[in-house]
């Protein structure tokens, strides 16, 4: 709209068009008010009902919450306001009469539950706390870029549907592409790879992945968002310097940009960053650990993946994000390189948060005939994956990376209660639309 004013930018003695919604309606007789929200904040429109003409009072005050409508009028300086100015209005014109029985309240007076919200996430998104959200997931997004680039990252953006999964299994939603069966990807990482082998060297990708998973559970999403980097000439402790460096931005930038959400989120006293190198555990001294707290009923022994509730109770005796490295070759992909001087130790780590798994990565294995081998111990079929193994003759590097998952680095950030709060429209097996 030409010459509108934004309530924050509404100064005294400024004759000004604000627009918005209809956040609350209050009459207390001889005078009402009418509070506008947009973007930036609210405004009191100020209606002394005997000095002003019937019809203008009339469309401010029979207007239903969460109408959009445009004031015009004279702002005036006024100290009890909830921002110390007010608008006298001259004109109120209803741009979109909102339906009086609205599905929930965005003054936040009347809770609603999730599936409600998620459902009319349009309306939603009106609250104050989870546009914050949001605001605070962007700028996590910016900062990670920003960081990347700190470290000679070149951005990249990778096929999703592809012919054959990253790591083969039942993982995958097969789609047909113009008559032949292909599959949403899982994971950007054998492409990444194939980039990092080029001239390119370091790279990062910022993207949605795919993964068929049954899981319904407040720390997964079949569609979410991945934090990849791959790095020529890198090992797996290059990696985990990288990670925990973009970890760090993340929550560096939400402390010195986003002080009002945080405000808004309630967390504006007890948000910290974290300080100190992240611990490194090896896959070894994590189960002992784990074995030490007695909260499992049974002892973890190795080659055990880690359950949900042993990386609780590691969590909270390490009490801060840490990783875990070292882990046995058999439990981690293919495309993880072994120790040199021991085959049965992977150089594979996962990066924890006391919640969470918040990224998985390592060394890659970058010797054609031991990645090849590797295909062959997990029942793939290296012919299917003849584009990405081909490469690896050609003169490819030493190469390391990780995947970084979106959802939880903002989830675990915010102290979010589920993962699906940190996603605009959530894809999980209960919910296809919106």
């Amino acid at each position: 709209m030409q010459d509108r004013t934004y309530t924050a930018d509404a100064e005294p003695g400024d004759d000004a068009t604000v627009a918005g919604w209809v956040h609350e309606i209050r009459d207390l007789g001889g005078i009402a008010f009418l509070i506008l929200r947009d973007a930036t904040g609210k405004i009191q429109v100020k209606f002394e009902k005997d000095e002003m003409d019937d019809e203008l009072v009339d469309t401010g005050l029979g207007v239903s919450r969460e109408s959009v409508v445009s004031v015009t009028g004279t702002v005036e300086e006024e100290p009890r306001a909830p921002t110390g100015v007010e608008v006298t209005p001259e004109s109120v014109d209803v741009i979109s009469a909102a339906d009086p029985e609205l599905p929930l309240d965005p003054s936040g007076k009347v809770d609603a539950d999730l599936s409600t919200r998620l459902d009319n996430r349009t309306l939603d998104l009106r609250k104050d706390e989870v546009q914050a959200v949001f605001e605070i997931r962007a700028e996590i997004l910016r900062a990670v870029r920003e960081q990347f680039r700190e470290f000679y990252c070149t951005e990249i953006n990778t096929p999703k549907i592809v012919a054959t999964g990253t790591e083969g299994g039942t993982e995958l939603f097969p789609i047909t592409y113009f008559g032949e069966e292909a599959f949403m990807n899982q994971s950007p990482q054998l492409f990444k790879q194939l980039i990092a082998g080029s001239n390119v060297e370091r790279v990062f990708e910022i993207g949605p992945i795919f993964r068929a998973e049954e899981h319904n559970t407040p720390r997964h999403l079949n569609e979410a968002t991945s934090i990849d980097f791959e790095g020529a000439f890198c090992d797996q402790n290059d990696a985990m310097d990288v990670a925990e460096g973009i970890v760090k931005a993340a929550y560096e930038a939400v402390t010195e940009n986003c002080s009002e959400e945080l405000e808004a989120l309630g967390l504006e006293e007890e948000f910290e960053v974290p300080e100190g190198d992240f611990p490194r555990l090896s896959y070894e001294e994590a189960i002992e650990r784990i074995n030490a707290t007695g909260e499992l009923d049974e002892q973890l022994v190795w080659g055990d993946d880690l359950p949900t509730e042993g990386e609780k109770a590691l969590g909270d005796d390490v009490g801060g994000h840490y990783f875990i490295t070292d882990w046995p070759s058999e439990i981690k992909p293919f495309y993880i390189k072994d120790h040199d001087d021991d085959e049965q130790l992977s150089t594979g780590f996962d990066l924890m948060h006391p919640r969470m798994e918040l990224v998985s990565g390592g060394q890659r294995e970058h010797r054609h005939e031991h990645l090849i081998e590797g295909f062959e111990q997990q029942g793939l079929d290296p012919d299917q994956f003849e584009y990405y193994t081909k490469m690896f003759k050609y003169g490819m590097p030493p190469h390391a990376g990780f995947g970084l998952g979106g959802e939880r680095l903002i989830m675990t950030i915010l102290g979010l209660d589920n993962i699906r709060e940190a996603v605009l429209f959530p894809r999980d097996r209960q919910r296809l639309s919106p």
